[in-house]
């Protein structure tokens, strides 16, 4: 049999390395940290094995654990010791991330990100200032309740400045309203923080996935859910729409979270810009992968990264991942 075409012949050790497409490193991942004013231990996280709050003044000792693997970046997120229905702790100077920031950058040479949202430090929960919404029939209170989109972008403005000023290398804003780019681009220009960029959550869809983060970061809704500013899983064109308006407002960096379920979107948005694209392998898709292996269902570090190496795959620069650890300590 005359068999011409062999790809197997590409497929041998020897010659293997040298035609794989697509590699993941450490210097690409982005490794969350989760810092609790509300404690002075670390508390382990049930829903994510492996990671824990912890407290302001073990922040810095939280990422030099994280950089001895080879990871260089992370992204903070705060748990406040208080909350109200307009998030003010999220930007006040002695916030839980703007003490955490000035640790972590005093005591490491990580490069800090920082997540500038309002749902870990509102009574209710959500992004934002709510306000009335249209009523209807049979709807309950809280149904008539949405963020208002303009005066939350002053919130987000106030939040990322104080980031900025605490030592923050880059804002990652989260929220998906409408015009949180701009907004917050001109607040950082304004106050002489040209040089700090944002990576803008800019395809952040309302998805089942985030469960385990809600656990972690205390943020989930009280009541209601965020499917008003959250995107609709059914939408992939949406995605392009809102990754242009982004880096029309001036993202240098452009996200898409969920990774995993999400990878079409990764895909086209990373065909779409020249900007570094981002995906977020989330809390959800973390835990179900922990959880097979745990029954002994799946290898758990082949899994992991092979999940990572999809995302980069698909288009992905830069990846947050709970992985970071542990995938950089295996490369």
């Amino acid at each position: 049999m005359d068999i011409t075409r062999r790809p197997r012949r590409l497929r041998a050790d020897g010659v293997r390395p040298l035609v794989s497409e697509t590699e993941v490193s450490a210097a690409d991942l982005i490794a969350p940290v989760f810092v609790d004013a509300t404690t002075d231990e670390r508390v382990q996280i049930g829903s994510m094995p492996g990671h824990p709050r912890v407290p302001v003044d073990q922040a810095g000792r939280r990422v030099r654990e994280i950089a001895e693997t080879g990871v260089e970046a992370v992204i903070v997120f705060g748990i406040p010791a208080t909350k109200d229905d307009r998030g003010t702790r999220a930007w006040a100077d002695d916030g839980v991330v703007q003490r955490a920031v000035r640790t972590i950058t005093g005591e490491t040479d990580a490069y800090v990100i920082t997540d500038v949202c309002l749902c870990e430090y509102t009574s209710h929960g959500h992004c934002g200032v709510l306000e009335p919404a249209a009523e209807a029939d049979g709807a309950s209170r809280e149904d008539h309740l949405t963020v208002a989109n303009d005066e939350t972008l002053e919130l987000y403005r106030k939040t990322a400045r104080s980031h900025a000023e605490a030592g923050a290398d880059m804002v990652a804003p989260s929220g998906m309203m409408d015009g949180q780019v701009g907004a917050i681009r001109a607040g950082l220009d304004a106050a002489g923080f040209e040089g700090v960029p944002v990576m803008s959550y800019a395809a952040k869809y309302e998805s089942a996935f985030y469960g385990p983060f809600r656990d972690a970061a205390d943020g989930a809704p009280a009541f209601g859910d965020r499917r008003h500013y959250q995107m609709d899983p059914a939408n992939a064109r949406e995605a392009r729409r809102e990754v242009a308006l982004d880096v029309e407002q001036g993202a240098d960096v452009v996200m898409v979270k969920p990774a995993l379920p999400y990878l079409d979107v990764v895909s086209q948005v990373r065909r779409q810009v020249d900007q570094p694209v981002a995906a977020y392998n989330v809390s959800g898709e973390y835990a179900m992968l922990h959880a097979a292996a745990e029954k002994g269902w799946l290898d758990l570090e082949a899994v992991a990264h092979e999940s990572l190496l999809s995302i980069k795959r698909a288009g992905a620069d830069l990846i947050l991942t709970y992985f970071a650890e542990d995938v950089a300590g295996a490369l």
